[in-house]
């Protein structure tokens, strides 16, 4: 079933259809044409304003399927809440020192982060559009680029990325509870981490297996209790600042700058970017597309913006603090506060971490069924939550360090993901009509099977953007780098080589070469008619 165009409020430019999806369950394909269904038994009904959804939560029963007509509503300013939940942790705060760690003065990391931040959250904001006018998850919407099955491996790989995400964040969520019961005598050993694991990892699994609903209320809830606290941390910390110290750091080099650039971007929006659609979704067609991405990027970008500043005046003050930040990150910060405040810090840092660790689960779970698990799609939520149990495990218990690690996560993964994302945006900006629902799920539809040129050129941009990053501080990714001394830009311990030009480059080589090579495509796949019924040849994902 197709819909008509939707111009971006009265011709503006921005992504036109094709991409983002939303939590759908296990297998189910979506209504069939003229089918006018309701709410289904145990489903999400969408998003109202602020969150919530008036009815009893229980668990949401859609997977991968095409959100009805009569389930749509709410407007996209209900974006804010689990955006800026998401993104409001005080993992915000440590992003300051990371920063550092590339070589840069206070003015070239602000620059940066604002760049990175900004301009991350608005390619959310394209792909969110999307969802609401496709009203499928992310991973589906983007069959419509790579075919049905041929979308596999994006989704293979957005399903790695939400996985690692979910598992830092449980992992920083318990060494920062155990940092702060240290502080307090309580005890910070191996007991303590155990048990907050065991808490945290809890409230992401219900909160993921649960679904939509409960995601909204929740997200709600964790916006105003950690945007209240955070705002009293600041202010507790403020005399912490020393400007002259901060103002005093050395300016780094163009390549240090263009590196703490593309690690912002990771760090943050391109981290989101592959789940982009999965709330919007939920929300009518006929929502305005100028809400959506501002309400999604400002949202987003609200908290990270602010807690970067002051994050960068903490770290720049104290050279000691920046370096216990990259073992700790979470609980070195609360080395900094009064007593009496450490019971609140532990509740702010836990729920920020447990806001943006419950969105990734549950578009984990819907990147595993995308990517052709057959089972509901709370089952592949719970499955994913074993895998972030067991990283967290690891990551808390036996991991040497936690930055060296975690940069080398961000920029390898964030290769491929930069070149789905440049592939889904060019799809986006060339279409002109929404998705047909049934060929979404139909391998001989208009979308195809497995087409080779949208395959090809992702891997090819992977190759080359790996071949143009490092990640010498963990060791088991010593092998990228390839390409910087064939490219003249000094091999891996030159000016470059830690520039992390490579994920710009993908999102680049992904976004062009679609849009060089795809207008027939996209004009062939919009001329057919609208396909008649969802259960004739349909994919069983």
């Amino acid at each position: 079933m197709t819909h008509p165009h939707d111009p971006l409020d009265g011709g503006a430019t921005g992504p036109r259809e094709g991409g983002a999806t939303g939590p759908r369950e296990g297998g189910a394909t979506g209504p069939r044409e003229g089918e006018a269904t309701g709410p289904r038994e145990g489903g999400a009904t969408g998003p109202r304003e602020g969150g919530a959804t008036g009815r009893s939560l229980q668990v949401e029963t859609h997977g991968l399927d095409v959100i009805a007509d009569s389930e749509r509503r709410g407007t996209p300013r209900s974006l804010f809440w689990p955006w800026f939940g998401a993104n409001v942790s005080v993992l915000g705060l440590s992003y300051g020192a990371f920063a550092f760690g590339f070589g840069i003065s206070f003015w070239q990391a602000l620059v940066s982060g604002v760049l990175g931040i900004a301009v991350s959250f608005l390619l959310c904001g394209f792909v969110a559009v999307a969802g609401k006018r496709g009203s499928a998850p992310t991973m589906v919407l983007s069959r419509a680029a790579y075919g049905v099955r041929g979308n596999r491996l994006p989704s293979v790989i957005s399903w790695m990325l939400t996985v690692g995400w979910e598992t830092v964040l449980t992992a920083l969520a318990t060494l920062a509870t155990a940092t702060v019961f240290d502080s307090l005598g309580w005890g910070g050993g191996t007991e303590t981490k155990a048990v907050a694991l065991m808490v945290v990892a809890a409230l992401t699994v219900v909160g993921g297996v649960m679904g939509f609903d409960l995601i909204m209320r929740l997200q709600t809830w964790i916006t105003v209790i950690t945007g209240a606290l955070t705002i009293v941390y600041v202010v507790l910390v403020a005399d912490h600042v020393h400007w002259s110290t901060v103002d005093a750091i050395p300016a780094g080099s163009a390549q240090e700058f263009i590196g703490a650039l593309v690690f912002m971007m990771t760090g943050f929006g391109l981290g989101w970017v592959n789940a982009a659609a999965d709330y919007s979704r939920y929300l009518p067609r006929d929502s305005s597309s100028r809400g959506v991405i501002g309400w999604t990027a400002f949202g987003a970008s609200l908290a990270p913006l602010v807690l970067l500043v002051f994050g960068l005046l903490l770290a720049g003050s104290s050279a000691e603090l920046s370096k216990a930040i990259a073992a700790d990150p979470i609980g070195a910060l609360a080395t900094l506060l009064p007593t009496w405040f450490l019971v609140p810090f532990a509740l702010v840092a836990v729920l920020g971490l447990v806001g943006g660790a419950v969105l990734d689960i549950y578009s984990s779970g819907l990147a595993l069924l995308s990517a052709g698990l057959r089972v509901p799609r709370y089952l592949a939520a719970f499955f994913d939550g074993v895998l972030m149990i067991a990283g967290a495990l690891y990551i808390v218990f036996f991991a040497d360090t936690f930055l060296a690690q975690f940069m080398g996560f961000l920029t390898t993964l964030g290769v491929p993901i930069a070149a789905w994302a440049g592939v889904m945006l060019a799809d986006l900006a060339l279409r002109r009509r929404d998705y047909d629902d049934g060929d979404l799920f139909r391998p001989h539809g208009r979308y195809g099977d497995i087409p080779l040129r949208p395959l090809v050129l992702t891997l090819a941009a992977t190759a080359v953007g790996w071949g143009l990053v490092t990640n010498g501080a963990a060791r088991w990714l010593t092998w990228q780098g390839y390409l910087l001394e064939p490219f003249g830009l000094g091999g891996r311990t030159g000016a470059w080589a830690y520039a992390n030009l490579g994920v710009l480059v993908a999102l680049g080589l992904g976004f062009l070469g679609t849009l060089l090579s795809g207008r027939a495509r996209v004009r062939s796949q919009e001329a057919r008619e609208p396909s008649q019924a969802l259960d004739d040849g349909v994919l069983n994902p």
